[in-house]
């Protein structure tokens, strides 16, 4: 089982929780902070979970903010991260297969709690398609 990590600033930190315990049931997901909805700074945790993401291969991470992007912003700088904004199915199914994203980042002022339940299902469970898209994520 892959480890899943998690984490939000206050902007979604409700959510964050919901995903916990919808997810925790069938795999385990180690939550990163923040613990409480005081006000925190998203690239700490955004950076925080990437470095965790990046040094334990195969394992993935969850994002969460009010918008998801400024999340993806953060995430994307650390070495070896593909943080993927998902807000739809294909956008969602996308970033896994031709992108080989290892982190997913949620709005939760965007999109509501059971959407957000069924593009972290896609992303988890589709795998890498790699041929010529390994090429291209070997470039990033």
């Amino acid at each position: 089982m892959k480890k899943i990590f998690i984490s939000s600033d206050h902007a979604g930190y409700n959510l964050k929780n919901s995903i916990i315990s919808k997810f925790s049931k069938i795999q385990k997901i180690i939550d990163l902070g923040p613990n409480s909805k005081d006000s925190v700074d998203y690239p700490d945790f955004a950076k925080k979970l990437s470095k965790k993401v990046a040094s334990n291969k195969g394992s993935f991470g969850i994002l969460v903010c009010g918008s998801g992007m400024g999340m993806a912003i953060a995430a994307n700088k650390t070495k070896n991260i593909r943080a993927a904004l998902c807000y739809s199915k294909k956008n969602t199914k996308l970033s896994r297969l031709h992108n080989n994203a290892n982190i997913i980042t949620l709005g939760e002022r965007l999109i509501d709690k059971n959407k957000s339940f069924s593009l972290i299902k896609i992303f988890l469970s589709t795998k890498f398609e790699r041929g010529r898209h390994l090429r291209r994520v070997n470039k990033m």
